[in-house]
């Protein structure tokens, strides 16, 4: 169970990576509902969704959103090297993108490009305009590379 430690990793069952899943894909499903889906009772479910909240493995709960469903039907990852790789620049190009609605994930990365974008526009126009007017513009971008799934 969750909470029975092996050195600094916690030791998980079944019941807690069947909990894990649910919860995973199907946030606001109910203690009751879990419980009956993995065949416990509800105390030992909310106790074993409580130790992974208190120990930092459940870190947040979050909706996901259907971009498309909202019109924005055009999912770009884009891949960005900067002409500098220390502290300052790295914090100053995520200050920067931390401004542009577009970006709805980011990344630091290792290998050859420093940060991996996946930016959502409503059209290919609208992602030029992005490309174009606002990101190759931030201060410290060296090349950016454009990827459409």
């Amino acid at each position: 169970m969750i909470g029975d430690m092996v050195g600094n990793i916690p030791k998980i069952d079944k019941f807690d990576i069947e909990i894990l899943s649910i919860l995973r894909t199907e946030v606001r499903t109910s203690v009751l509902e879990i419980s009956e889906r993995i065949g416990l009772s509800a105390t030992p479910v909310s106790r074993r969704i409580r130790r992974p909240e208190e120990q930092g493995i459940i870190t947040r709960y979050a909706a996901l959103i259907d971009e498309a469903k909202l019109g924005y039907e055009v999912s770009v990852f884009v891949s960005v090297k900067l002409d500098k790789q220390v502290d300052d620049s790295l914090a100053a190009f995520e200050a920067a993108i931390q401004d542009f609605s577009e970006v709805v994930d980011f990344w630091l990365m290792t290998g050859n490009r420093d940060y991996v974008l996946r930016v959502a526009t409503r059209s290919l126009a609208d992602f030029e305009s992005f490309l174009v007017g606002r990101l190759t513009r931030v201060r410290g971008v060296a090349s950016i590379e454009s990827s459409i799934p």
